[in-house]
């Protein structure tokens, strides 16, 4: 695959099922890091999805710690409100993962301690009301940049 979305503890089905159809459409794979606030056979995830579903690459990992002995080597990136650049001020690589946390505490602090520079963030105004953009709509923006520096492969 040219990308890999992973979603770390995702609690909302429909969020997770929506960027599952994203995934399915641009050719990038899920991985989904457990727990879930949900169950993977949840109907609003399945109908979020839709029909996209069966075109997903998807994996899924017990913990963090599972996910990245997997995919060691790997080149990570990290997409955070605590981000200290622009997702746009990246170069991304293809077959990279781009790491998202869940919806109400977002990736863990000593996951992004240790992997700092490799932390991004899309601009947002600065008010405390407006924390953070919906996850999918999150996932979407970072896989179109990425897809878009990489020239758009294998899509129509």
């Amino acid at each position: 695959m040219m990308l890999n979305v992973v979603l770390v503890e995702p609690e909302i089905p429909q969020n997770t099922g929506n960027i599952a159809r994203t995934c399915a459409a641009t050719g990038t794979s899920l991985h989904l890091v457990k727990p879930l606030g949900f169950s993977i056979d949840d109907k609003h995830l399945k109908r979020a999805g839709l029909d996209y579903w069966n075109l997903l690459d998807l994996h899924v990992y017990e913990n963090l710690d599972e996910f990245f002995q997997k995919n060691e080597g790997s080149k990570f990136y990290f997409v955070t409100t605590k981000g200290i650049q622009s997702y746009t001020d990246f170069s991304f690589e293809e077959g990279a993962f781009l790491l998202f946390g869940k919806e109400t505490a977002g990736l863990p602090k000593d996951i992004l301690a240790k992997h700092r520079e490799m932390t991004m963030r899309i601009p947002m105004v600065e008010d405390e009301k407006a924390r953070s953009l919906n996850l999918s709509n999150s996932v979407a923006i970072v896989v179109y940049e990425a897809l878009r520096q990489l020239r758009f492969p294998d899509l129509i």
